[in-house]
């Protein structure tokens, strides 16, 4: 009965226009005041839970995306590979896909990925006669790299809520990401050579290694990262930091993307996108304290258990349900909305979660661009002004490797977990 009123309120609240964080809060609200839960304590386990030097990297990323999304590092990228790519049939959509993980590499974020990116080649691609629809789709699809390659601002909530390392899942990440890309490069390069899409000239040695050198400030960003955090050298909150200081000094002082009196305007655009994102994080943290009190996770593993249901049976469910919730709500409030409930189920089921992190967050790269309402549909129509089926068209090839990868990462866990074992055996 509490469930039912539950996905009433909060069906209900969403269809009538609420913001998401409103929406989790007002649930919590009302399900703590009909269950006789006590609220005292609910603010202090929200307080404390806020208080997380891990949390304290999301924003900081935030601020790193924002300065290099305005900074032309964006551009450096996409010359950096137009260099080692011309010569090649179709070169701009391989350039499309190369740049938008390298981006992605550095702001782990897919709307801004998409947005970054499209801004760019789109225009380079139509002019060069590229289908528009097949364009809008490699960008797109693209662009969801940024959600589970590192820094992912999705992981570090996964981390948080789930209580995984976000070191741990930063590496569970990468092969599963590269695939991704793989996959997207091998596609375009099968459909340009089949429709004859146009040959980019290729560049002198001089000319290449010219364009790298001009590209190695933006690729500054990631390997601080990395290097700093698998180095031992910086803890992620710390390396978060560095990532911000450094994209801020790349964009000013290497790609002068945007005048020094422009940085405050560019800080607070990046606070805002932060602060939306904690505010649903709060909120969250009061329905997923719920639901922990409420013993639905232990309903589920006891039904779970009692039914017979084996991994690959549960696996298969949990995939089903969140790619139908991935059509209607955004990856921060899907992760935080459906992980307090899963979170303890998966070690009783024999899921690793470390694993289950990279399956969840594949699931919300294909909601990004899965319709009705996934995001990056809506981003690339917006500057595009393509119709939206214009944009789904494009977008379904590539949907459908999505789903293939998925499935390899689903049940091919050594893929995801090759790496962390590797570095912290």
């Amino acid at each position: 009965m509490t469930v039912l009123l539950f996905l009433v309120l909060f069906f209900g609240l969403l269809a009538v226009g609420l913001p998401i964080f409103l929406v989790l809060g007002v649930c919590a609200a009302i399900l703590y005041a009909v269950s006789g839960q006590p609220l005292v304590g609910v603010a202090q386990v929200i307080i404390d839970q806020l208080n997380s030097t891990t949390l304290m990297a999301l924003p900081l990323f935030v601020m790193a995306a924002a300065f290099m999304r305005r900074g032309g590092v964006a551009q450096a990228l996409v010359d950096l590979a137009v260099a080692w790519l011309g010569g090649v049939r179709g070169s701009l959509g391989l350039v499309t896909v190369v740049a938008c993980t390298l981006f992605a590499a550095i702001c782990g974020s897919s709307v801004a990925t998409a947005l970054a990116m499209g801004t760019i080649l789109l225009p380079a691609m139509l002019a060069r006669g590229y289908p528009r629809s097949f364009a809008l789709g490699v960008i797109g699809a693209s662009g969801t790299i940024g959600i589970v390659v590192p820094p992912s601002i999705a992981l570090i909530l996964y981390g948080i809520v789930a209580e995984q390392s976000v070191p741990r899942l930063f590496l569970a990440g990468i092969l599963p990401g590269l695939l991704q890309a793989a996959a997207f490069f091998g596609w375009v390069w099968y459909t340009a050579r089949r429709n004859h899409f146009p040959i980019e000239p290729s560049l002198p040695w001089r000319r290449r290694l010219a364009v790298t050198w001009a590209a190695l400030p933006a690729l500054a960003v990631p390997a601080v990262v990395l290097v700093g955090i698998y180095g031992g050298l910086v803890t992620v909150t710390e390396a978060a930091a560095v990532a911000a200081v450094v994209a801020l000094f790349v964009s000013l002082v290497f790609y002068r993307g945007f005048h020094p009196a422009e940085t405050l305007a560019v800080v607070a655009d990046g606070l805002r996108s932060a602060g939306a994102i904690m505010l649903i994080v709060a909120s969250a943290l009061a329905f997923g304290h719920w639901m922990t009190q409420s013993g639905i996770p232990a309903a589920l593993v006891h039904f779970t258990v009692a039914h017979g249901f084996r991994t690959w049976q549960f696996l298969l469910a949990i995939n089903v349900l969140l790619l139908v919730l991935g059509c209607f709500l955004e990856v921060t409030a899907t992760l935080l909305l459906v992980l307090p409930v899963l979170a303890p189920a998966l070690v009783p089921l024999g899921v690793d979660p470390v694993h289950f992190a990279i399956i969840f967050t594949h699931n919300m790269e294909i909601g990004l661009v899965h319709p009705p309402v996934g995001l990056n549909l809506f981003v690339l129509s917006t500057i595009s002004n393509a119709p939206i089926g214009e944009v789904i068209r494009g977008i379904l090839p590539f949907l459908i490797l999505l789903l293939v990868v998925l499935g390899i990462i689903t049940y091919v866990p050594i893929l995801t977990l090759w790496l962390p074992h590797l570095v912290f055996h």
